[in-house]
Formats: C-alpha cells, sequence, structure tokens
C-alpha cells in the first residue's frame, strides 16, 4: 500500500525538514547560481527555507515548497512562488523553481560582485548537469546583462546557449523578442598626472597593443 503525501500546515517562518529535502532545494538554488562561479564558502553555511506551505511524498523522493518560498545560504537567495525538489530512483537530483518571475542572487568567487537572474521558470537536472531558465530569462553582473527567452548552461561541457523567442517573447521593452546582450565599458584606471603638464616618462609606447576585447561570453563566467 502507498504511502500517503504528508503536508505541513501553512505557516510562515523556517520550515523544517528532513536533511535530504535542504540539500535537494539548497542543490537547486547553487546550480542555478554556478553560471556565476557561485562564493565556494556559501556551501558551508546553513540552509535556511520559508514558505507557507511543504508537501513532501517519501515514495517519490519529491518534496513541495509553495507560497512566497525563500530560500537563503550565505550569500545565495532565491526567491519562487513554487519550488520542486526531488530524486530519482538512480540518486540524481532535480529541481523546478516557478514564480512571476523566480529570482537567484550570489555573490561572485573572490570578489565584491554579485550576479543575479530571474525567469518564470528555472531548471536544474542533475544527471545531465545542467541549468535552465525559460521565458523572460535574465542574468545580471554588475550593470551587463543578457537577455532571452531561453538560457542553459551545460557544466560538463561548459557550453552556453541563449535562444530570443521572436514575438512571442516581446516586451514593451524587447519588442522583437530577440537576444540583447549589454556590455558596459570598463574604466580604466591611470596614474594621475601632476598639475601644469606631463609626468615624465608617462608617454605610452606608439605601438602599444590595446587590451583585451569585450566578449559576450565574458558575462556568464
Amino acid at each position: 500500500m502507498q504511502r500517503p503525501r504528508r503536508t505541513a500546515r501553512p505557516c510562515r517562518g523556517s520550515v523544517a525538514a528532513s536533511p535530504t529535502v535542504v540539500s535537494l532545494a539548497a542543490l537547486l538554488a547553487l546550480s542555478v547560481a554556478s553560471v556565476a562561479y557561485a562564493e565556494k564558502v556559501d556551501k558551508d553555511k546553513p540552509v535556511n527555507i520559508e514558505s507557507d506551505k511543504l508537501s513532501i511524498d517519501d515514495v517519490k523522493k519529491e518534496s513541495v515548497f509553495e507560497g512566497n518560498v525563500v530560500l537563503t545560504q550565505g550569500s545565495l537567495m532565491l526567491k519562487a512562488d513554487r519550488v520542486v525538489v526531488r530524486q530519482d530512483q538512480q540518486g540524481f537530483n532535480y529541481g523546478f523553481a516557478f514564480g512571476k518571475p523566480a529570482y537567484f542572487r550570489q555573490k561572485r568567487e573572490g570578489t565584491d560582485e554579485f550576479i543575479e537572474g530571474n525567469a518564470e521558470r528555472l531548471e536544474y537536472d542533475g544527471k545531465q548537469d545542467k541549468v535552465q531558465l525559460f521565458t523572460n530569462a535574465q542574468i545580471r553582473k554588475g550593470l551587463d546583462e543578457v537577455r532571452g527567452d531561453y538560457i542553459s548552461y551545460d557544466a560538463v561541457t561548459e557550453f552556453y546557449q541563449v535562444i530570443g523567442g521572436g514575438k512571442v517573447a516581446a516586451t514593451p521593452t524587447n519588442p522583437t523578442g530577440r537576444v540583447q546582450v549589454i556590455i558596459q565599458p570598463r574604466r580604466t584606471d591611470k596614474p594621475e598626472q601632476p598639475k601644469g603638464g606631463k609626468a615624465e616618462g608617462t608617454s605610452p609606447p606608439a605601438d602599444s597593443a590595446p587590451g583585451p576585447s569585450l566578449k559576450p561570453s565574458n558575462l556568464l563566467r
């Protein structure tokens, strides 16, 4: 006889759940943020999850958080209307976050910079080690930004893909629904010049090479 699904009463505040449930939910958020080389120390921080409702199906190894879900772990934060985490018979983990939009934010490793992103659906496939953002997908790093109707990252091949949705995905800020990449110019700090003239020995050689070119792929690295 199949065991029934357990349902927690609606409540606010931290939801007490099994270690498996917590680790799966954290895995979803960390995997989504992995496109930014997330801060490594976050993995050692406690996981806090808040929701209005939590349902656990022990047979299916599935947990569903519903109602203003907020997950935090160190600098990582994930917000969604609904989060589903499950594990298959082979032990692979899968996570799904839904919202209008679902949103994540995390500090990048070795910098003071944060990366954040949002989409109506975030998915993590532990078997393929792949993260996908569906519908009105955006990833922002500082003032740089990439937008598309679909963004994916394959951790095995380190391959990124951004796809526009055409007129179906059109918005007031993107009426064509095409992929948009915004890269701000990088500031180059120059030595302060003394008043009244140029400092001796500061003139660059005539054949000096330009700095490294900016590429859209740098947004996701």
